[in-house]
């Protein structure tokens, strides 16, 4: 995986993060809510997975964001 990417990836962890910590909600609710398991949302929060558009889709709507703001770090 190139630096760049790598980046990208903890960047948009980070930014997952800071939303989810907003709602108070837990890694493990976050997965709940979007049927993802916690394991896979606490892998992306650290910019060690490299989710679909499909996945991102489901983050986005249980943050209650729309998809545009989890990028904008």
């Amino acid at each position: 995986m190139s630096t760049e990417t790598s980046n990208l990836l903890k960047r948009f962890g980070e930014k997952v993060k800071t939303e989810r910590t907003k709602l108070g909600l837990s890694q493990e609710e976050l997965g709940f809510q979007t049927g993802l398991d916690r394991t896979y949302i606490s892998g992306i929060e650290r910019g060690q997975r490299n989710p679909s558009l499909r996945n991102i889709g489901k983050i986005a709507r249980a943050l209650k964001v729309k998809l545009p703001e989890l990028f904008d770090f």
